[in-house]
C-alpha cells in the first residue's frame, strides 16, 4: 500500500512539470503529490535508482511518469525535452549535498552551481512555454557562530555559509535574480533546513528520519548534532515546492521554509512515545548544527497565501507506521542506518 494524499488541493491536468533530481527524498514526495493531483510529471536524473519512489508509492503509480536519463551539467540536455514534453514548470532539485561537494568542490560547483545555470539558459531558451523555474536553495546559506541566530533569522539576514555547499546555493540565488534582471526570467528558491519523513536517508539532518528507522527495526541510534532545529515534515515541504511552481509571481523571490523549532530531546521524546520500545535507545549529541535553529516563513505565506504545516505529533507517527508497515513486508531497506 502506498502512502496515502489526502488532502483535496487544485487539480493540475494539462499541466507538465519536469522534475531534475526527482529520485531524491523531495523530489519522490513531490512527484507523489502531482500524480495524485493528475499533472504530467517528466523526471530527469542521473541515475535509475527509484527506489525512494517505490518507499511511497506502488508500481501503477510510479508508471505514470516519463523518465528521462540525463546530465545536469550537460548544457544541451534539457532544452530537448522541454519540447518534447511541452514541460510548463520545471522544479529543479538536483544536486550534491555538503560532503559531496566538501570531499570534492569541483564537482560540488559543476554539478550545483553550472547545472542549476543550465536550468535557467533553459528555461530562457524556451520562453514562454517555462512560466518559472522553482530551485532548491539551502538553509546553508545562512552560516552559525555559538551564540548567534537565537531568533527567527529572515531574509533580510545576510548570508554567510560556513560550507561549499552553502555557498554554491547562494550563488545559485544570485544567478536566478540576475536572470531575472537581463531576461525577465521569473524564478523562486526554497530554502529548506532539517526535513523528515519516509526516504530520508542522507546527509546529517536525516538523522531524526534514522531515528524513527532505527526505532521501528529495535536498534540503538545516535543522532550526530543537538540543541534546536527547524523540523519541517517531508509532505508540507513538497506543497511548499509545487505550490511556487504554480504562482504567478513575478520576479526573483528566496523563501524561508519553516515547520516546527524544537530542541532534539523532543524529538528524541516523541519518537519514544510513537514507539515506546525504543526507549533509551535514541540519544543525540550536544553540538548544534552551523544552520540557524529556526526560519521565519512569513514572507512566502504572505505571497503564496496559507501552508499546511504538519505538527510532529502527526509526521512522527505517520512516518514510524510506514516504517512499520514496509518492515512487515520485507522491504525496509536499513543500510543507512549504517552510514
Amino acid at each position: 500500500m502506498a502512502i496515502e494524499v489526502n488532502e483535496n488541493k487544485t487539480n493540475l491536468l494539462g499541466e507538465t512539470f519536469l522534475l531534475t533530481g526527482a529520485y531524491g527524498f523531495i523530489g519522490a514526495w513531490i512527484v507523489k503529490r502531482l500524480l495524485t493531483r493528475d499533472a504530467r510529471v517528466v523526471i530527469f536524473d542521473l541515475a535509475e535508482d527509484s527506489h525512494r519512489l517505490r518507499l511511497i508509492m506502488d508500481d501503477e503509480e510510479i508508471e505514470q511518469t516519463s523518465l528521462v536519463k540525463g546530465d545536469i551539467t550537460d548544457a544541451n540536455a534539457l532544452p530537448a525535452v522541454v519540447e518534447k514534453y511541452r514541460v510548463n514548470h520545471i522544479i529543479h532539485l538536483a544536486g550534491l549535498q555538503v560532503l559531496a561537494c566538501r570531499a570534492d568542490p569541483q564537482r560540488g560547483a559543476m554539478v550545483n552551481v553550472i547545472g542549476t545555470i543550465n536550468v535557467f539558459e533553459t528555461a530562457k531558451q524556451t520562453s514562454p512555454q517555462i512560466r518559472n523555474v522553482v530551485y532548491a536553495s539551502s538553509a546553508a546559506v545562512f552560516g552559525r557562530e555559538p551564540g548567534e541566530h537565537e531568533r527567527a533569522v529572515t531574509e533580510r539576514d545576510e548570508p554567510q555559509p560556513s560550507s561549499h555547499y552553502g555557498a554554491f546555493k547562494r550563488c545559485n540565488e544570485g544567478n536566478a535574480r540576475v536572470y531575472h534582471l537581463d531576461y525577465g526570467l521569473n524564478s523562486i528558491g526554497l530554502r529548506p533546513l532539517t526535513v523528515y519523513g519516509v526516504g530520508r536517508d542522507f546527509g546529517l539532518t536525516s538523522d531524526p528520519t534514522k531515528a524513527m528507522k532505527a526505532a521501528v527495526v529495535g536498534r540503538s541510534f545516535h543522532i550526530r548534532f543537538g540543541g534546536r532545529t527547524d523540523l519541517q515534515y517531508v509532505a508540507d515541504t513538497a506543497e511548499a515546492f509545487i505550490r511556487a511552481a504554480t504562482s504567478n509571481l513575478q520576479g526573483a523571490y528566496v523563501f524561508n521554509l519553516h515547520g516546527e523549532t524544537l530542541h532534539l530531546d523532543q524529538i528524541v521524546a516523541e519518537i519514544e512515545r510513537v514507539w515506546p520500545a525504543a526507549r533509551g535507545a535514541i540519544t543525540h549529541a550536544d553540538k548544534p548544527l552551523t544552520i540557524p535553529a529556526e526560519l521565519d516563513d512569513s514572507a512566502i505565506r504572505a505571497a503564496l497565501g496559507p501552508l499546511p504545516s504538519t505538527k510532529l505529533t502527526t509526521g512522527v507517527r505517520e512516518t514510524i507506521d510506514r516504517f512499520a508497515e514496509l518492515q512487515r513486508r520485507g522491504r525496509l531497506d536499513t543500510t543507512d542506518l549504517d552510514q
